[in-house]
């Protein structure tokens, strides 16, 4: 297996595995999602968030607590590296100038200013990756991609380059956060997946935020992903009050991002199209078959 510096390992999980990514300070989102795994059943060892859980929303410091009290598994994203590390800018590598680096820097600066030292101290106690085994098979969650923190992987990002990172991370499949859009491909045999992000919607038009869940069954690996409904207005209220950007504030209730500098022009083309993933039954047998 290839050896990476940093990792924690779950060892093997038992039941349905919950995961979801960047809650970004949306406090009302991460508790509708709190609510959402008791619903489900799945307690917090079976919980594994992707990474940047504060960013663009109101409550960096509120939603570190509720996650940290949680108990639940978390992944080092590029926010916190950088708020660890008290670094000037979120480290999203946006291009100079672009309408996400300009708005990057007034909600960094206000996620800065609204965590607490003991947070950010403990935000760089985080594993950059988290290996776990379910139905026999080997997961890692990162935030970007295996090899680089804010590494940009979308559905549309060839497949050569998802492969290359699995076999990189020496496991079945990947579990990233990172891009905001969720999706789930197969590839020979192995996984790729991004339950979304929690704290903002997907760019399609829906105030709707996403979380996914993993379900050993006797024939492979469910993979569903669900979308979650949650007090939006309050929570773009809240980033206005606190003087966060009023352009992300909007995209709460609109469910448009500000800007899509990020985005490859398949996902582009899709802005405004509420999203429907649809589930899959990953068969992990075959990942061995294809080595």
């Amino acid at each position: 297996m290839h050896q990476v510096v940093n990792v924690r390992d779950l060892g093997a999980l038992d039941g349905p595995v919950l995961v979801f990514g960047g809650p970004y300070g949306n406090l009302e989102a991460t508790q509708a999602l709190r609510a959402a795994a008791d619903r489900h059943r799945i307690p917090a060892s079976r919980v594994i968030c992707t990474g940047d859980l504060a960013a663009y929303g109101a409550d960096p410091q509120a939603v570190t607590d509720l996650i940290r009290g949680w108990g639940c598994a978390v992944v080092m994203g590029n926010c916190e590296e950088a708020l660890a590390a008290d670094a000037g800018d979120c480290g999203c590598n946006f291009d100079a100038g672009s309408a996400c680096a300009v708005l990057s820097v007034r909600w960094f600066t206000a996620t800065r200013r609204d965590l607490d030292p003991g947070a950010k101290r403990w935000m760089g106690t985080l594993p950059r990756r988290i290996d776990f085994t379910l139905a026999g098979t080997h997961l890692a969650a990162v935030h970007g991609m295996a090899s680089q923190i804010a590494g940009w992987v979308f559905a549309s990002t060839p497949a050569a380059v998802k492969r290359a990172e699995i076999e990189a991370a020496g496991a079945d499949g990947i579990i990233a956060g990172h891009c905001g859009v969720p999706f789930t491909e197969i590839l020979d045999g192995r996984l790729w997946h991004n339950s979304g992000a929690l704290g903002m919607p997907a760019n399609d038009g829906t105030p709707r935020v996403w979380y996914s869940v993993l379900t050993p069954t006797a024939e492979g690996i469910a993979v569903a992903h669900h979308p979650l409904s949650y007090d939006h207005a309050a929570a773009s209220a809240r980033m206005r009050e606190r003087g966060y950007p009023g352009e992300y504030a909007a995209a709460l209730t609109g469910g448009l991002w500000p800007s899509c500098d990020v985005l490859p022009p398949a996902e582009r083309r899709r802005t405004g199209q509420a999203l429907a993933p649809a589930g899959v039954l990953w068969r992990p047998a075959m990942a061995a078959a294809a080595e």
